[in-house]
């Protein structure tokens, strides 16, 4: 049996990840493997945007993999892990092998690729059916499977042949009347009688299994050579042969090969249950990505299941995390943004601080760890902050966001305005993408009095560019809406320069709700917020407000 592997620790931002998300989530990952001996992993729970893409591009990082839920998975539950026996084991050995290791089902596999499953019943039903003389033959059974079965030992002929015609006799009767019952190919059960011996060679059968251990001639030797006849020879009498003798029999002849009811490692918990309380298997096979044999889940290795550990980074709603948190166990919590709706079962370090991006308090944290950041770390974490920043503009920034910055700048050898006007600009080019996509670069999703509604932003330092971005996602804005049943979508087009951002709304009283919030004029063409460049800080906050007293 194969000892348990550490489960790993998955890192992980918010669904459509900004920069922060996912820098955050990367930077942490490298602190927590320094300080601790588990193995942390940072994950993304959406698509990267493009100024995210061009912060790892221009440093040389990896984009984190993606992680689209974290529901319990087969991989997560307690498999029983075995290794599987080659087809042409012999029963006996299959059993024994089976009684040595408690097991009721055993897997048989070539490759690593399960071919069959024999258990108990299976080999039950081998020994107490009543199969005619000829099933080893149609087994194609090896000798040397014969002779191990029957503690014996091959003394004459190909131990790695397979006897493959003919039927088992056993020479009990003389000579003369031998002629009248042994044919050619048989295989001839016989003791201590040289005529006997004499006269099945001379009928040319294809194995003599001789009892008792009794002396085999040299003459019968030599002429079963002659003949190609495989010799065996036995300490057990005849009636002992006579009852083992079926149990050298192959595998593959009684294991289940067809319609076999088989779980991927990546199959969810919840569809596997849903399987098994249809079928009355003990165990059921589990196959991994490659197709190979892994081990065996039960029912009850479903209560063992394993939930997966995770540490979100930049967030705390539970509509903004990634699929099935549900069913994770949540370590640990950073973030800089209000308390959202996000329940544990237990208690969880939780970071929260008033600050303008989760990168600040990483940073404070290596900090207090006493690890030294290195160039790379340093960049990622930098681009963070001027990211959700807007380079200090933002109402979100404090003098700490700033500080820590220069401080990243400096060890990282980057100028913060080539820096900062270089992202803002690849996360602006939108050429490439469709209304619904630029929709969903950086969405987030918030909910208060029943009402749902989400908030798309997109900054740049371009008014040509805003406008154009304009144009092709207010035409989609009503169709994601409704496909993602919210009662009101905002989309923010940020002038990181000018410090305004005008506002597309879509959905029942969603302008109504801006301009009562904003305290607007009711003939407002445009939905202009002067001063207004962040979502967490200046918007939400406002229309949340508005709504809850409704």
């Amino acid at each position: 049996m194969e000892a348990k592997k550490a489960k790993k620790v998955y890192v992980i931002g918010h669904k459509n990840p900004d920069t922060d998300s996912i820098c955050s989530a990367i930077a942490y990952a490298n602190l927590k493997q320094q300080i601790s001996e588990e193995e942390y992993v940072a994950k993304r729970a959406g698509e990267i945007s493009e100024e995210t893409s061009y912060v790892l591009n221009r440093f040389g990082v990896d984009a984190p993999g993606l992680l689209t839920n974290v529901n319990l998975q087969v991989k997560d539950m307690d498999i029983h892990r075995v290794k599987g026996v080659p087809a042409s084991l012999s029963i006996k050995e299959v059993w024994q092998t089976m009684k040595e290791n408690n097991m009721k089902s055993m897997p048989i596999t070539k490759d690593e690729a399960l071919e069959g499953l024999i258990t108990i019943g299976d080999i039950a039903t081998s020994y107490m059916e009543g199969y005619d003389n000829r099933i080893l033959a149609k087994a194609r059974t090896q000798y040397r499977s014969i002779a191990n079965t029957l503690d014996g030992e091959v003394i004459v002929g190909n131990e790695h042949g397979y006897y493959i015609t003919g039927k088992v006799v056993i020479a009990a009767a003389s000579p003369d009347m031998m002629e009248n019952f042994i044919e050619k190919d048989d295989l001839v059960i016989v003791g201590n009688r040289y005529e006997t011996q004499l006269c099945a060679i001379e009928m040319d059968v294809s194995c003599l299994v001789v009892t008792q251990g009794a002396k085999v001639s040299k003459t019968i030797q030599k002429m079963a050579g002659e003949r190609d006849i495989v010799i065996i020879s036995t300490p057990h009498d005849t009636f002992t042969v006579a009852r083992l003798i079926n149990q050298s029999i192959p595998v593959k002849y009684f294991m289940t090969k067809d319609n076999l009811t088989t779980f991927r490692t990546n199959e969810f918990v919840d569809d596997v249950k849903e399987v098994m309380t249809k079928k009355k298997y003990r165990d059921f096979p589990v196959i991994d990505k490659k197709g190979r044999f892994v081990g065996f889940i039960s029912r009850r290795r479903l209560m063992t299941a394993r939930k997966k550990r995770v540490i979100l980074v930049d967030h705390n709603e539970k509509a903004q995390a990634v699929d099935g948190i549900e069913e994770a166990e949540i370590q640990e919590i950073i973030d800089h943004h209000r308390l959202g709706s996000l329940e544990t079962m237990g208690p969880v370090f939780f970071r929260n601080q008033p600050v303008g991006c989760t990168a600040t308090i990483i940073y404070q944290m290596y900090q207090e760890a006493a690890v030294e950041i290195d160039k790379t770390t340093a960049a990622l974490l930098c681009s963070a902050i001027i990211s959700d920043t807007l380079m200090f503009r933002s109402p979100t920034c404090t003098p700490l966001d700033k500080m820590t910055a220069e401080i990243l700048a400096k060890m990282a050898g980057i100028d913060i305005e080539e820096l900062a006007k270089n992202m803002f600009d690849a996360g602006s080019n939108l050429k490439a993408k469709t209304p619904e996509e630029i929709c969903f670069l950086d969405f987030k999703q918030f909910s208060t009095n029943d009402v749902a509604f989400g908030v798309g932003q997109i900054n740049s330092m371009n008014e040509e560019e805003l406008q154009e971005i304009k144009e092709k996602v207010e035409t989609c804005l009503e169709t994601v809406r409704v496909r993602h049943g919210l009662n009101i979508i905002y989309f923010m087009l940020t002038n990181i320069i000018d410090e305004s951002t005008e506002l597309l709304a879509c959905g029942h009283d969603a302008r109504n709700v801006i301009l009562s919030a904003f305290d607007l004029p009711e003939d407002e063409e445009k939905l202009i917020l002067k001063g207004v460049v962040s979502r967490k800080k200046q918007l939400v906050p406002a229309v949340m407000s508005f709504l809850q007293q409704i």
